[in-house]
């Protein structure tokens, strides 16, 4: 709601401020619990960029390198070469797809789903501890809030896929 002493851009300015707090809220919570997790984790054991892929492999099996690049936004060179170390340390596996020799399906070995548990577990306590150390309130803002979270991602990830950028918002009136 804009107020009235204030312009269209001025409104839009703290309507954008306050995109930019959001931004830089995930952004400190991302690199806190990296950081922190790293105790258990250094990175040149499980670099950031695997544990991504092996989460993506937990929540899709069989997937094939370009589905991957595609859900990861990167390039396909890139990931084929993230695959192929996590092959080599035994944390996934590369099989020919049935019917299609050029084609291959990738999955997490048993070491690759123990790695991953380790890692989420490992968040869960970090961020366990954080929360029970917040105020009630907070907890149950945190709590609500995390369903217009995932569907804010849900949005913006659409929107990725979307050519064209012209996704429709809820401000804008349906076709």
């Amino acid at each position: 709601m804009m107020r009235a002493e204030e312009s269209a851009p001025e409104a839009a300015a703290r309507r954008d401020s306050g995109a930019w707090s959001l931004t830089g809220v995930i952004t400190r919570l991302r690199r806190v619990l990296r950081s922190s997790v790293r105790q258990e984790f250094p990175w040149e054991a499980l670099p950031m960029a695997q544990v991504e892929v092996l989460q993506r492999l937990a929540e899709e099996p069989g997937i094939g390198v370009s589905g991957l690049a595609s859900r990861q936004r990167l390039a396909v060179n890139t990931v084929s070469n993230l695959v192929q170390q996590m092959v080599v340390s035994g944390l996934v596996e590369r099989l020919t797809r049935p019917g299609d020799r050029r084609s291959v399906t990738l999955n997490l070995t048993e070491r690759g789903a123990e790695v991953l548990a380790a890692w989420q577990d490992a968040n869960d306590r970090r961020l366990g501890e954080a929360l029970r150390r917040l105020p009630d309130s907070s907890q149950q803002a945190i709590e609500d809030a995390l369903p217009a979270l995932a569907a804010l991602a849900a949005l913006l990830e659409a929107d990725d896929q979307d050519p064209d950028g012209g996704g429709l918002t809820s401000r804008d009136p349906a076709p």
